[in-house]
């Protein structure tokens, strides 16, 4: 029976290994899904017996946003630390996507030489994976409201994570968001070791609770949580008056750590990426080090130099998001660092096919200040028509033609000045593609 299972797994993973390499010899795509896809049709258990072949563990990074710029800051002090590494780079999040970075770093027999796998997946997929695999840590980021078509609301996910969560070994590390009562929910009762990271900066409150907010109500018991102050969305200091529910004690917090990467939402994932090293043993120094040095993942706050111009792309794929990189830009227009922005807005199976969600983003606040506002991309006028309905002085353009769109933009932005463009997930891929000439997925 083992001969019988080496030989399976051998000819899954010398099959999955052929295919990427015929796929990206050809220039198809990055062969990020498929391989996996066929080498689990040969031996419907090769991820769990990846999974067990780390040396030292495997992380999952999981929620709605900042999976990949978190992912890649761990992969960065890891690698700082010479620990050797797995890591889906591309993003692809579903299990044949993680089962085929995991397959990419074994040898033509399935074996893997690996110290730790850090792997960013899907919300929805959590309960699926945790069936038979079994992590050494997990990383919850966030739980916003995000492609309700596919993924429902933030505390059907939350329940279906922890019945998931629950049956692993209490050794398995938990690392949480405590600003999140959802989250900090989750955590509290979970029987695994548990830490929790968060903001402790009441300057950065917002004035009011944002229109976008998704889980303000107590996970315990339902009553309306009282908030000292909000940092995005329903993320906070927050305590319930009913039932004493409150934000748990932080392991790490802000202003520990610095970061390099504008918006706030950047902060958490500074520290959840620090959070997680130094749970792992990793010096201070080395962190803050990677974290100083750290470049933007691939359409996330990352900035590229395109006709002599400064252009950054701010992934927006839900209204929280969107909500965070609207404040970010409203900021760099004040500095006078910005005017010019293009909003690309896709309804394809990756950015998900329902857009009625960018009538919850409070876009009336980036049309405020003078400046040009491109919109286009496969639902160009719902976007136009949203921007239509805020009173601001920026001048709206409206190009369907993304090509065209991104000239427009590209000319039309001052040299002195960046060029910002908020696409959603599949926009994101276009729109990188046409800058660098380069493929993602």
């Amino acid at each position: 029976m083992a001969i019988l299972r080496s030989v399976r797994l051998a000819i899954a993973c010398g099959l999955g290994k052929t295919i990427t390499a015929v796929v990206r010899g050809l220039k198809l795509s990055a062969g990020s899904v498929l391989p996996g896809a066929i080498a689990r049709r040969i031996f419907p258990e090769i991820l769990p017996d990846l999974f067990q072949q780390a040396k030292k563990g495997v992380i999952l990074v999981v929620g709605t946003n900042g999976k990949t710029t978190t992912s890649l800051l761990i992969k960065a002090i890891l690698t700082a630390q010479g620990y050797k590494l797995a890591h889906n780079a591309t993003g692809a999040n579903l299990i044949n996507g993680l089962t085929t970075a995991l397959l990419e770093h074994a040898n033509l027999f399935g074996q893997l030489d690996i110290d730790y796998a850090i792997l960013e997946v899907d919300e929805n997929i959590i309960p699926i994976l945790l069936k038979t695999c079994s992590p050494t840590h997990i990383l919850a980021l966030n739980l916003f409201r995000d492609q309700l078509d596919r993924y429902g609301e933030v505390d059907t996910i939350s329940q279906r994570w922890q019945a998931a969560i629950a049956p692993l070994p209490p050794e398995t590390t938990i690392i949480v968001n405590g600003d999140d009562p959802t989250l900090n929910d989750l955590g509290q009762n979970l029987s695994q070791t548990v830490k929790f990271f968060g903001l402790n900066e009441p300057d950065l409150y917002l004035e009011a609770i944002p229109h976008a907010v998704d889980s303000i109500y107590c996970p315990r018991c339902g009553a309306p949580l009282t908030y000292k102050g909000v940092y995005l969305s329903h993320l906070g200091d927050y305590h319930c008056d009913s039932c004493g529910f409150a934000k748990n004690p932080l392991d790490i917090h802000s202003p520990d750590w610095g970061q390099i990467l504008i918006g706030v939402y950047n902060k958490y994932n500074t520290l959840a990426a620090a959070l997680l090293a130094e749970t792992l043993g990793i010096h201070r120094d080395i962190i803050n080090e990677q974290i100083q040095s750290f470049k933007a993942a691939f359409g996330r706050a990352e900035e590229l130099t395109v006709q002599g111009k400064s252009v950054r792309i701010l992934l927006s794929k839900n209204p929280v998001g969107m909500n965070e990189t609207v404040r970010a830009i409203t900021d760099l227009q004040q500095q006078g660092k910005t005017s010019t922005v293009l909003v690309v807005l896709n309804d394809r199976t990756p950015d998900g096919t329902d857009v009625s969600w960018i009538w919850d983003v409070d876009l009336e606040k980036l049309t405020q200040s003078p400046g040009k506002i491109i919109i286009s991309g496969d639902r160009t006028y719902d976007m136009a028509l949203r921007l239509r309905y805020c009173e601001g002085a920026a001048e709206l353009i409206v190009e369907p033609d993304l090509t065209k769109a991104l000239d427009q933009a590209i000319a039309l932005s001052p040299a002195e000045q960046t060029l910002h463009i908020l696409p959603t997930y599949s926009a994101m891929l276009e729109v990188r593609q046409m800058l660098t000439g380069r493929k993602i997925l």
